[in-house]
């Protein structure tokens, strides 16, 4: 690729993972275009040195795509359509999700993209994977299968301030002094803290040999879920019983955190149904491409708990809404 920097062409930068890589995006200099449904007042997360190109497309309407792609070379894609205030709203994400993979890889290829960075997720095809991680798997393919070369990094959970499992985490440790554990809470996976996810994403750009390439990504350890809450819960010095039980409905778990947590049962259905699947990654190769300081879980932790708290110290921990 040309050492000149790309013109880029953002989706989702309102988003947990999107509003971080806008930031590093453009504090490394890049010219970044956001990609917006509507051209309403757009909030950013984060504080901008230059705001973004807003333009408006829909990735259910292709039309409205190559227009927005005009004189882009990289795409990142960062959208998925999983979301809704009750479950039954969610269930036709999958189908969503594949008309707008479909339809941006159209487009990409029609306005002579360079190259598309996809983040999927992990999980093996053959071991009865959840919707929502088949789905991510499969908008990987269809963007793959396109005319643009496709790189698409797949992780496991990840880790930061604003994320939905670090969400549910915390509001579990927070508000249950009893923590009842289905048996996915003991599923294996390998979690990477936010920060590592977007310099993998970032870092992307300036490896040529990542083009077409799909890589795992995952922080330095295998760790179960419930060592993820038990490190929380270590962290805000709060003793949590844990008491097993058998398999229990996901739907039920999910009006749960809905319950006591702000995280609709939409999004939490979905994640649930994921934790029965191990997500651990097969190889590494991107640790020698993209070379990064990785950051352990306690850390990762310490770290989103902070950000999130407008007060911390011994008996108050506040959320910022």
């Amino acid at each position: 690729m040309s050492t000149t920097k790309p013109n880029i062409l953002l989706t989702g930068a309102t988003g947990f993972i999107g509003g971080r890589l806008l930031t590093a995006l453009d504090g490394q200099g890049y010219r970044v275009r956001s990609l917006q449904r509507s051209l309403g007042k757009t909030r950013f997360r984060f504080i901008l040195k230059n705001e973004p190109e807003v333009v408006q497309g829909d990735l259910l309407k292709q039309e409205t795509l190559v227009p927005a792609l005009e004189g882009i070379e990289v795409a990142f894609y960062l959208v998925h359509s999983m979301s809704g205030r009750k479950i039954s709203e969610a269930q036709e994400f999958a189908a969503r999700d594949r008309i707008a993979a479909r339809n941006f890889a159209g487009a990409a290829g029609k306005a002579g993209l360079k190259r598309i960075i996809y983040l999927s997720g992990l999980g093996d095809l053959g071991s009865s994977l959840s919707r929502h991680l088949e789905s991510r798997q499969e908008v990987g393919e269809i963007l793959s299968s396109g005319n643009v070369p496709t790189t698409v990094l797949r992780s496991a959970i990840i880790i930061g301030a604003g994320g939905a499992s670090f969400e549910m985490i915390r509001n579990l440790v927070e508000k249950m002094p009893v923590i009842l554990c289905p048996p996915m809470i003991n599923t294996r996976s390998q979690p990477i803290a936010v920060e590592n996810a977007i310099q993998y994403l970032a870092g992307c750009l300036r490896q040529p040999a990542t083009i077409g390439e799909t890589f795992d990504v995952g922080g330095p350890e295998v760790l179960t879920y419930k060592d993820l809450i038990k490190i929380y819960a270590r962290f805000r010095g709060l003793k949590r019983r844990f008491v097993q039980v058998p398999l229990a409905s996901t739907r039920l778990f999910a009006k749960g955190m809905d319950i006591i947590s702000p995280l609709p049962a939409g999004i939490v259905a979905p994640l649930l149904e994921g934790l029965k699947n191990e997500t651990v990654c097969r190889e590494h190769r991107i640790r020698q491409l993209v070379p990064v300081e990785l950051i352990d879980m306690e850390e990762a932790v310490r770290k989103a708990a902070v950000e999130e708290a407008d007060v911390f110290r011994p008996g108050l921990f506040r959320h910022r809404r």
